[in-house]
């Protein structure tokens, strides 16, 4: 029986992830380690730099869930996107069997990345938990949304830098580090409050932004972060993968020929 073109992109899309997962981790399970060792460590020296600081700026709020609910989902978003950039290089033979695309490869790159950070996630909220801090998932539906998009708008943006560093090879080690200082701007080590009223229209235009403010909202009971908007977020996944699908639409073609 002949199987429909979603049926094929599956099948395709799951082997890139078990490749992926085998090309991650390689075959020692200490592999595994390092994806929980590496948003722990980072954790753990924000907490060294800012925790007493923090601690008295926001006395009534956990500043490691704080953290948490910031650094996990910008090392999704990273990940994707940077990962994104030489995905189809790193699969070039895979693309000789024609139900592989290159498509496939940023969703199972996405899967992937969304699997281990949300069981990184799950697993330090509950250390933090076990050590005494305090958290409520008082709003389930907002964090999985909120998470949903974001991951959204990380493969938009996946999308367009595949694209762009596979039909301009230069600019595949310059396209990441266009991305560095939205690390410093993303509401990651301070809460979106605590800066004047008058850079809130700069601050707001990034996506990253309202994603880490409403994962917050969702499990910090008494937080609330004035300004951000989940129907933005959602406008700003629609539109990345928007152009990053007819980017790929127009130059699938090339990049599996060149």
């Amino acid at each position: 029986m002949a199987r429909s073109g979603f049926e094929v992109q599956q099948a395709a899309v799951k082997a890139l992830f078990l490749r992926e997962i085998r090309t991650r981790f390689g075959k020692f399970r200490l592999g595994y380690f390092w994806a929980i060792l590496e948003p722990s460590a980072h954790l753990l020296v924000l907490l060294g730099i800012f925790g007493f600081i923090m601690h008295r700026t926001m006395p009534d709020i956990s500043f490691p869930v704080f953290l948490l609910n910031g650094i996990i989902p910008y090392f999704i978003f990273s990940n994707i996107t940077n990962r994104s950039v030489g995905a189809i290089e790193a699969n070039q033979g895979l693309f000789n069997y024609r139900p592989v695309k290159p498509i496939d490869t940023i969703i199972a790159r996405a899967m992937l990345e969304t699997l281990i950070y949300a069981a990184v996630y799950i697993l330090l909220m509950l250390v933090v938990w076990m050590a005494g801090e305090y958290f409520s998932i008082i709003n389930l539906l907002q964090l999985v949304v909120s998470w949903g998009l974001l991951i959204i708008f990380s493969c938009g943006i996946g999308l367009i830098f595949m694209v762009v560093g596979k039909t301009f090879a230069e600019t595949q080690k310059f396209l990441p580090i266009l991305l560095k200082p939205l690390y410093f701007i993303s509401c990651i080590m301070f809460p979106l409050h605590s800066i004047p009223k008058d850079y809130w229209p700069y601050l707001l235009w990034n996506p990253l932004v309202h994603a880490f403010e409403l994962s917050r909202e969702a499990v910090m009971p008494g937080y609330v972060s004035e300004g951000v908007s989940l129907s933005y977020l959602a406008l700003c996944a629609l539109i990345t993968v928007f152009i990053g699908l007819s980017l790929y639409r127009i130059r699938e073609e090339a990049m599996l020929t060149t």
